[in-house]
């Protein structure tokens, strides 16, 4: 189409770009002296009701956030051609494919990235609405005073939750999309997860993970992706995990939320290294001991995946399948496959399974997990000598039957710790657990089970 010179006040500068609905103009509002974006309906889809209801729809569902993370509606009107148009915030920095298609992003960039956008889907979520087409072209830059942030834009396949409880029709980017959306199953927000998922994993190897180019393809797809780390080998396994759990074909596997992904996602990027410390004198010296055994040597406890303990919790067990432990499904992101025994041992299992393991031995950490090690004999300790996690306070302590227990509270950032040895025929088993809510510390606690050998 010609150029106008104007949408109402706004007087047009140049054109951005244009799709199979719209066109989006960079224009001047002469009122108020400043730039912004006009969404318009194309031509062709004047006298289509359907599409020009969704068209306004869209400026509806964008209207409900207030979020500096979601292009923000500041008007709405129509041509003189009876075309519905949608005043936008301007996107001055581009959009995330453009920067995609000049390179991979670095992890820090990503991971930057997806928390914002993240913020602003949780947003949309929790205010009842399913974006249900994030990809990288509705990946907007925006200056700020101290940089950029990125923002999620164009709902035009945006849907309320209301509306998606019942099924829907097929719809969404191939490369991008969750396949229960193609399905056209009855749809929640970790159709979004997935989609937000899949831009994260384009940004860090410059490539969708599946590489889609119909909906039917979408529906071919068979198992994960290939990993990050084997395309880039500055990717830590954690980032790894915690994308791929979340394009999970399977959506009841991923995370339960946009907000557990983003979170888990900036965790397993920042994973310090820290020097081992050294061990404190303790009438109980093992303790220490097993402990900083299992973070120099890579702790395990994987072959155990079972499924059915509950939506959210799995089970976990040591490479002999000898210890034991249910627990909350996002605590078992960091683990490695081939389990551990301790140093000098051939026999002994021990695991942990945590949301950290880089950082779970640092006093006051606040990583949430459980740990458990295994000795071949010995006394069963007294309360007393059960060690005291750093800054915490002693709530309560009890022992019998074979059992010692101390639950600590007021600990680094909220967490509950329990400490436990159990005496199993000659062995001694330590467990320790940790978790901001006590009941599901104590839940863990009392899971942990070791078979011994005959």
């Amino acid at each position: 189409m010609v150029q106008p010179s104007h949408f109402g006040r706004y007087a047009v500068v140049r054109k951005l770009g244009s799709g199979g609905f719209a066109a989006v103009w960079l224009v001047r509002d002469e009122e108020l002296d400043a730039e912004v974006a006009v969404k318009v309906l194309a031509e062709h889809w004047v006298d289509d009701h359907d599409v020009r209801r969704r068209f306004v729809e869209e400026g509806r569902f964008l209207r409900k956030v207030e979020s500096p993370y979601v292009v923000g509606v500041h008007d709405i009107g129509s041509t003189a051609d009876d075309r519905p148009f949608l005043v936008l915030t301007y996107a001055d920095r581009g959009t995330l494919a453009e920067r995609i298609k000049a390179g991979p992003l670095s992890l820090a960039e990503t991971v930057e990235v997806i928390q914002h956008v993240s913020a602003g889907l949780q947003e949309l979520h929790d205010r009842g609405v399913l974006h249900r087409d994030v990809k990288p072209e509705n990946v907007l830059f925006r200056s700020t005073p101290t940089g950029e942030r990125a923002m999620l834009g164009d709902l035009g396949l945006g849907k309320s939750l209301d509306a998606v409880s019942r099924v829907t029709m097929p719809g969404g980017t191939p490369a991008y999309v969750a396949p229960e959306q193609v399905r056209g199953d009855v749809l929640d927000p970790r159709a979004d997860l997935y989609a937000l998922a899949a831009v994260a994993y384009a940004a860090l190897a410059g490539q969708p993970p599946h590489g889609a180019t119909t909906l039917a393809a979408v529906l071919a797809v068979d198992g994960p992706p290939e990993p990050l780390n084997a395309v880039r080998d500055d990717i830590p396994a954690g980032v790894d995990a915690v994308i791929l759990r979340a394009l999970e074909q399977d959506r009841e596997q991923r995370w339960p939320d946009v907000r557990s992904f983003a979170e888990a996602l900036k965790k397993a990027a920042v994973k310090p290294v820290a020097p081992a410390a050294k061990a404190k004198p303790s009438v109980w010296p093992w303790v220490a001991a097993t402990v900083a055994m299992a973070v120099l040597g890579g702790v395990g406890g994987y072959l155990g995946w079972q499924l059915g303990v509950g939506r959210q919790w799995v089970r976990v067990d040591d490479q002999q399948h000898r210890l034991t432990v249910e627990l909350p499904r996002a605590w078992a992101d960091d683990r490695a496959g081939d389990g551990w025994r301790p140093q000098g041992s051939t026999s002994l299992p021990a695991l942990l399974v945590s949301e950290d393991n880089a950082t779970w031995h640092q006093p006051g950490s606040k990583v949430a997990g459980v740990f458990a090690g295994v000795l071949p004999s010995g006394d069963l300790p007294t309360a007393a000598s059960l060690p005291k996690p750093p800054d915490c306070a002693l709530d309560e302590s009890s022992s019998g039957d074979g059992v010692v227990t101390a639950k600590y509270v007021d600990c680094p950032g909220g967490m509950t710790t329990y400490e436990r040895v159990v005496k199993v025929q000659d062995a001694l088993v330590r467990i320790q657990v940790r978790a901001e809510d006590a009941e599901r510390a104590e839940k863990v606690l009392n899971s942990v089970k070791y078979q011994p050998q005959n």
